[in-house]
């Protein structure tokens, strides 16, 4: 981990080059790290607004979400797992490096165009955080809370180990997660926002949801980095 604050720290005193492209950037940018031109790699894509996968062109609901709309309200996403926003998301989740959160912050922040007024992350069971040392959830959570300037509480708690989820389709998926999660305490909010690094088929914040609607909460939002299709049904 120090080398990487070192490596870091040795490229903030030299010129500003590009991280995707590795081109110096010239002039001032929205994103100092950034070249105008690889900007375009994290341009949105036409979405659905609800579920947050890619649709022809934004429309608040796709077919599926009329016909089996999911608990929460409203998905902001910043793009698909694919590179460079999965090598961002990899460096922050399996590298240690944790700056890389107010980076993805910085780019996430721009698509939410109403923010929850609480912030909440996808919990960590305690062993795996204390394996893993921290949680990049809570890190993004944190990360964009102090950019929108909205508050941030970590609400969940994650009461016992289970199986990872990838690999699993759906219904594993969401067996897999059966009275894993539980609330910390009350809730007094009325709407908040989930943080995950990676959504595939939403179980996990499908469960989260259930649990903050039963407790009172009038809406729930999703802001994800990343959005993947779901796995296919090994069952078929």
């Amino acid at each position: 981990m120090l080398s990487h604050w070192r490596k870091k720290y040795i490229t903030d005193l030299l010129p500003v080059q590009c991280e995707v492209c590795g081109l110096r950037v010239v002039g001032e940018q929205k994103l100092s790290w950034l070249c105008e031109h690889c900007l375009v790699y994290f341009a949105p894509q036409p979405r659905c607004q609800r579920c947050g996968l890619p649709t022809v062109s934004d429309v608040l609901e796709c077919g599926r979400c009329l016909t089996s709309p999911p608990l929460w309200s409203k998905l902001y996403c910043l793009g698909d797992y694919q590179a460079p926003l999965s090598r961002y998301v990899h460096q922050l989740k399996y590298e240690r490096q944790f700056w890389v959160a107010e980076k993805l912050a910085e780019l996430f922040v721009p698509t939410v165009s109403d923010p929850a007024p609480l912030i909440t992350s996808v919990p960590l069971h305690w062993r795996r955080h204390g394996y893993r040392g921290f949680n990049q959830s809570e890190l993004l959570a944190m990360a964009i809370a102090r950019q929108l300037k909205v508050m941030y509480s970590p609400l969940f708690k994650r009461v016992r180990a289970t199986s990872p989820q990838q690999g699993k389709n759906r219904q594993q998926r969401m067996a897999n997660l059966h009275q894993v999660f539980t609330l910390k305490g009350g809730v007094a909010a009325k709407r908040i926002a989930i943080v995950d690094d990676v959504l595939t088929t939403g179980s996990t914040v499908h469960h989260l949801c259930k649990l903050l609607l039963d407790a009172g909460v009038e809406s729930v939002d999703i802001y994800t980095i990343c959005r993947t299709p779901e796995p296919a049904d090994k069952s078929d």
